[in-house]
């Protein structure tokens, strides 16, 4: 498939400041490997309803640069790393439940798991689908994206912040998406994210609550 749309976002994980982020995506699967924007996926097991893939590439939305925001002048940038990782899920009917770890190789070092389900419905030419997940952080990752050193404290006047492992947010999401022909599709989606632990108590973050929404056009062959 490849796709064009647009990703309406904080501009920043806790950020109170939007932007609009256009993007390109292409994506395929050839056998028990796909292939997508964010690296190479690898189906190792697959058998009544439980499968279990490995993947590699890069981290998806990681990284963070100072300029990005005033709120963050003092910082420093993050860099976004190489990501490695494993998932496991179980398909039902309409319902997935999946475990995912994560890890960053190069900019926060960090380990990132997440556990969620998904729920799909086809009415005529139109798929319904929501989903519900939670993710978990080591300190690494955490102290990283939300802890304030004493020299970034320094620096930015934001108050010194120790970031400790746990859990760091949980999301909610909805999409539609119109399959216009056999070949087109559109899809829209919305979601919510919900900071919370450390990551919700972090000076870092002006706003906890995390809405973002979805808007491209498809072509599959």
């Amino acid at each position: 498939m490849v796709a064009a749309g647009a990703m309406y976002q904080p501009k920043y994980e806790g950020s109170d400041e939007y932007e609009l982020v256009p993007f390109p995506m292409v994506s395929a699967t050839i056998g028990r490997l796909t292939i997508s924007p964010g690296g190479l996926d690898v189906d190792v097991l697959e058998a009544n309803g439980f499968k279990v893939s490995v993947k590699g590439g890069f981290e998806m939305g990681g990284g963070r640069k100072e300029e990005d925001s005033k709120h963050l002048k003092g910082l420093g940038d993050i860099d976004a790393g190489a990501m490695v990782g494993t998932k496991v899920s179980y398909e039902t009917g309409p319902v997935e439940l999946y475990a995912s770890v994560d890890k960053t190789i190069g900019g926060s070092e960090g380990l990132l798991g997440v556990v969620g389900a998904n729920v799909s419905h086809h009415y005529n030419a139109f798929i319904f689908s929501a989903g519900a997940s939670a993710t978990f952080a080591d300190e690494n990752y955490m102290q990283t994206y939300f802890g304030v050193t004493a020299l970034q404290s320094a620096r930015s006047g934001l108050r010194q912040y120790e970031a400790g492992a746990g859990l760091k947010r949980y999301d909610i999401e909805a999409s539609v998406t119109y399959m216009a022909t056999e070949n087109w599709l559109i899809r829209g989606q919305v979601g919510v994210g919900f900071l919370a632990g450390d990551a919700k108590g972090s000076p870092i973050v002006q706003k906890d609550v995390q809405p973002s929404g979805m808007l491209f056009v498809g072509y599959r062959f």
